[in-house]
């Protein structure tokens, strides 16, 4: 039995509710806004349309995964540069996210979020796959 701390509390509750906020923000894509208007969004960035499916794709199994406590540091690794991304996405709509379009704050504090959670890892209440954990070692 494993003893837990404060510290594997506080990254369980960080994992988690980033976890819930990215399958949200991943499903809005896919229900609200619709995957062909979020593809349609992106190009009218200027960005290749196949970005928004990587996108959606990363939001809702990142999310999944960091509420399961799968591979915790390495997926929030790669959701890093989605959320830089979002920065950028949003930089043009100014600094505050309440601005119409959405500003950059949230994403690029999002981000900074995602690297605390690299470092703190899983915490507490993270579902244990000893075979995925050996693969993933320090990531997992």
């Amino acid at each position: 039995m494993t003893t837990q701390t404060h510290t594997d509390y506080a990254a369980a509750a960080l994992r988690i509710s980033t976890g819930v906020l990215f399958l949200a923000h991943g499903w809005m894509k896919v229900s609200a806004f619709t995957i062909p208007g979020t593809v349609a969004f992106f190009e009218g960035l200027g960005l290749p349309g196949v970005l928004a499916y990587f996108t959606i794709f990363a939001e809702l199994a990142g999310g999944i995964a960091l509420i399961l406590g799968l591979g915790t540091r390495l997926v929030s690794i790669a959701l890093i540069p989605v959320l830089l991304g979002a920065t950028w996405a949003h930089s043009g709509f100014g600094w505050s996210f309440s601005n119409e379009g959405g500003g950059w704050e949230y994403p690029l504090f999002w981000a900074v979020v995602q690297g605390v959670v690299a470092v703190l890892g899983r915490g507490a209440f993270a579902l244990r796959v000893p075979q995925l954990d050996q693969r993933l070692g320090q990531f997992a």
